[in-house]
């Protein structure tokens, strides 16, 4: 079986990249897609319809453009990766994983263990098939899953 797999949350660190590399180096029969992860793009992605003067219309609009590629491909997808970093609220990350739930979408949560962050994010850890503290160890758990041994 050849997996699709998705990749939700935070944009400012190498994570997804360090996935894909683990994956690549292991041979796994997998793809990887997310979310447009230029920022500056995503929050334009309204503005193709009109700009706006008013902060809110604006992402408003963005973040019905950004969610037709969201939701195709998390419906389309095998399995999620919901990344939380200590840099932002990732709101739009515990959407996903809301969604990969009301779906039946399994999703292995990514995150420190930060008590703070723990606490923050219980319903959605309880609700994920996983918890990493690494990209290494969602390579690990991905080899596992697919059966590379």
């Amino acid at each position: 079986m050849h997996w699709n797999i998705y990749l939700s949350g935070e944009i400012h660190t190498s994570w997804r990249q360090q996935i894909k590399e683990g994956c690549k180096k292991l041979e796994l029969p997998v793809s990887f897609f997310s979310a447009v992860t230029d920022h500056a793009a995503s929050d334009a992605a309204g503005d193709l319809l009109g700009v706006e003067d008013k902060q809110f219309w604006r992402d408003h609009k963005s973040a019905k453009v950004n969610s037709i590629r969201t939701k195709t491909l998390i419906e389309n997808c095998d399995l999620v990766v919901v990344r939380f970093g200590e840099k932002f609220k990732q709101w739009n990350a515990a959407f996903d994983a809301g969604c990969c739930s009301a779906l039946g979408k399994p999703y292995i949560t990514l995150h420190d263990d930060d008590s703070t962050i723990i606490h923050a994010l219980k319903e959605v850890d309880a609700a994920a098939m996983a918890w990493a503290t690494t990209p290494d160890k969602v390579v690990e758990i991905l080899k596992y899953v697919i059966g590379k041994q």
